[in-house]
């Protein structure tokens, strides 16, 4: 097997004949990338599932591609989802707690976080981003420097966080920030295409069927309230 990785990061400008950098791959040369004797995983650009040509994109390789979602920490309705959050708080404790059994390490949050609250609300706030996850973490672990990790430290992180991401938004993607947060759904719209590559709007599954939802640590922002 060979897996093709990164290519989920190939830039979209406008080729010298009119046609984007993505589309130009995966559409119109992605004949080409089936031919290797060998099984192939190739990273696919998230934008192009929203594309007019993801039809015959479809057409091009024997599979449809498959999305891998964000781990659900809640229902579209606001409700915890128990399973996911489970699974996340799992992630942190297992690299504090690697030799110690699942159940066992719950025990051991307090070792870690001055309340079980916290975890929580860090799992939360990663909205089910892996990488989000570790990147908090690993910011709180920084700017705190002592166990246990404190609720107010990871609030101050969340904020300086929330900064950074809230100044390249402008008035017509808060716009559209605030329908994904009522609606729980996006559309082929360019602007939302932009929301979920810069990671502002996560997409969800639950047998078989998509919802979003904006990015936890922007959905406290004053402009969705």
């Amino acid at each position: 097997m060979v897996i093709v990785d990164n290519l989920d990061r190939i830039d979209n400008r406008v080729k010298a004949w009119g046609r984007p950098q993505q589309e130009y791959l995966f559409v119109d040369q992605g004949e080409f990338l089936t031919k290797l004797n060998c099984h192939l995983i190739y990273t696919m650009p998230l934008s192009l599932k929203f594309s007019n040509d993801y039809g015959m994109l479809t057409q091009r390789f024997p599979e449809d591609p498959k999305v891998l979602p964000m781990v659900p920490v809640e229902w579209p309705d606001g409700r915890v989802h128990e399973e996911g959050m489970a699974l996340m708080k799992q992630m942190v404790l297992a690299r504090a707690f690697p030799d110690l059994q699942p159940d066992e390490r719950l025990n051991k949050i307090t070792e870690i976080f001055d309340s079980t609250a916290a975890l929580d609300r860090l799992c939360r706030l990663s909205g089910g981003h892996v990488r989000d996850l570790l990147r908090l973490l690993n910011t709180w672990i920084m700017e705190e420097m002592a166990l246990p990790l404190s609720r107010e430290t990871l609030d101050q992180v969340v904020r300086a966080r929330r900064n950074e991401m809230t100044m390249p938004i402008s008035d017509d993607e808060w716009q559209l920030l605030r329908h994904v947060k009522q609606k729980k759904k996006v559309s082929d719209d360019q602007g939302y295409q932009k929301l979920i590559r810069s990671r502002f709007v996560f997409e969800y599954r639950d047998n078989g069927e998509s919802w979003f939802d904006v990015n936890p640590i922007l959905a406290e922002a004053r402009e969705l309230q």
